[in-house]
């Protein structure tokens, strides 16, 4: 019995002992499963985390040039995990490079911004060259978030095309501000005893006076070129024409009572717009500068020697101005829209603005979700939108209980918390902010800036909307682009014929009217009206 006994022990015990070398070795074999599906894991999150590369245009202003260095570039690198690539180009030849891109497939960037579908884009866009991004609106969650949460949904369906799709994602605001327009010497109006301007002929005044005082000035000058003065001034005689022109057709206008396109370039309205430029170039109160592209710097050299003493421009641009002048006493003011033949009008601005275009072969590529996704994130995001507006809390400007607190090196530099912002850290440019909420950006400027904006809202429409974009079919975008190109140039070089005295306006208005017929100004407006949504 004991033997049996000893026999059953000595095979349990050889059992016991083959089970665990066979559980030792099942563990093994799981560990090293183990292993290498951790480091399939490790290698597919380590795909993930390489930043995605994205090629991208900017539209580059002279008043506030580009820098890869920017806090705000290098932040959003970091933050949202995207290597950018920008390629910067100058304003002046920015829709000229865009459009060459997009007619021709060739080196075009992945992402385009300060983009919209007015004009030739329209063609371009239901020709194929552009992505309907409204078809991906699963992969814009912080846009539709956006849309919503300031009420524009309305707004923004609007932006769609005749094909029943939007091509761009615009840049959203929550409520329009008044952000620029006649800035002057108010010093030179207290020393003179003259009253703030109300109208152009009150403008007009008061630069005679200066160019009395000061015979080799020339009083009023322009930031940018042309076009910044056009946009501010023209509505107030009923107007919105050239390169910023609110309808995108550079050469047609929007009647608000009759809710109706008119070819604004040969209007009565145009004609007493460029008649009052022309009398002040001729009399010596106009920079004859003005048709170039003028530089910050040289602009801001004009203003604080006191080469000039009045100007187009924005708000921030006070401080640095005061700033860096030696005359004593120099004091800048804004003021709201001057009367014209029209009443006291600003440009035209909608909740929505220029935005985000994705050139059609953005799609082919392989991470287009990726991307598409990063950009909203980017541009769209609670984060991204305090970035671009605010800079990086703890570096630029802090927060407590909702309060925005600013850096001091921004609250004491002389060009103030706004120009300091943009210059130095890329933040509040028109090209890279897509969202804009009006509290935040007040907390930038001072009483006086509130002040003007409170003023501004009681005149009544000052701020008109954009006018509505034709619902285009692919035919009728073309045959539009085609009228709109030799339109463009020629108004272009008549307008500053007649600023500048090549041509005069009262003689040569009937030669220069028939041309833009020729040219079939008419034809072109009746494409536009035909095509308004009913």
């Amino acid at each position: 019995m004991k033997k049996f006994l000893s026999l059953i022990l000595v095979v349990t015990m050889v059992m016991a002992l083959f089970t665990a070398c066979g559980k030792k070795d099942t563990a093994e074999d799981k560990k090293v499963v183990d292993s290498s599906k951790q480091q399939t894991e490790d290698q597919d999150n380590k795909e993930k985390e390489k930043p995605v590369k994205i090629r991208i245009y900017y539209s580059d202003n002279a008043t506030l040039p580009f820098q890869n260095d920017w806090l705000t570039v290098k932040a959003a690198e970091e933050m949202f995990n995207v290597e950018f690539d920008w390629e910067v180009i100058p304003i002046a030849d920015y829709a000229t490079k865009v459009s060459l891109a997009l007619n021709t497939g060739t080196n075009t960037p992945d992402v385009i911004l300060y983009q919209s579908t007015k004009g030739e884009n329209a063609s371009l866009a239901l020709n194929g060259a552009i992505v309907p991004i409204s078809d991906y609106k699963e992969f814009t969650p912080n846009f539709n978030k956006r849309v919503e949460s300031f009420g524009l949904q309305d707004t923004v369906d609007k932006l769609k095309l005749a094909d029943g799709k939007r091509y761009y994602l615009p840049s959203l605001y929550d409520v329009p501000f008044y952000d620029g327009g006649l800035i002057l010497r108010e010093d030179f109006l207290e020393a003179e005893g003259l009253e703030a301007p109300k109208t152009f002929d009150d403008l007009y005044k008061i630069l005679k006076a200066y160019k009395a005082k000061n015979p080799d000035s020339y009083p009023l000058t322009i930031l940018a070129g042309p076009r910044v003065l056009y946009r501010m001034t023209m509505p107030s005689y009923g107007v919105s024409l050239g390169k910023n022109g609110s309808s995108g057709t550079n050469t047609l206008s929007f009647d608000y009572d009759k809710e109706e396109y008119f070819p604004g370039a040969i209007s009565e309205g145009y004609k007493e717009y460029i008649s009052y430029l022309a009398k002040l170039y001729a009399e010596g109160l106009l920079d004859p500068e003005m048709a170039d592209p003028i530089n910050g710097d040289i602009w801001s050299q004009k203003m604080a020697t006191g080469k000039a003493m009045a100007t187009y421009a924005y708000y921030d641009q006070i401080g640095g101005l005061e700033g860096s002048t030696e005359i004593d006493g120099y004091k800048l003011q804004m003021y709201p829209s001057l009367e014209g033949t029209a009443g006291a009008h600003h440009q035209p601005k909608s909740s929505t603005g220029s935005g985000i275009i994705f050139p059609a072969k953005t799609a082919k590529r392989d991470d287009f979700e990726r991307v598409v996704r990063t950009i909203d994130e980017v541009f769209f995001s609670e984060e991204g939108a305090k970035l671009w507006c605010l800079g990086v809390e703890g570096k630029t400007y802090t927060e407590e209980n909702g309060k925005i607190k600013y850096a001091d090196e921004l609250v004491n530099s002389p060009e103030g918390i706004y120009k300091s912002l943009q210059v130095k850290y890329g933040c509040g440019s028109d090209v890279t902010q897509m969202v804009w909420v009006n509290e935040r950006e007040m907390t930038k400027y001072d009483e006086n800036y509130a002040r003007i904006n409170k003023e501004v809202a009681a005149m009544g429409d000052v701020i008109q909307a954009i006018p509505p974009t034709p619902l285009f079919d692919d035919m009728k975008a073309e045959d539009a682009g085609v009228l709109q190109t030799p339109l463009f140039d020629t108004f272009e070089v008549w307008a500053d014929a007649f600023i500048t005295g090549k041509k005069d306006v009262e003689k040569d208005w009937d030669t220069y009217v028939k041309e833009m017929k020729a040219l079939k100004i008419e034809e072109f407006c009746k494409i536009y009206n035909d095509n308004l949504a009913k």
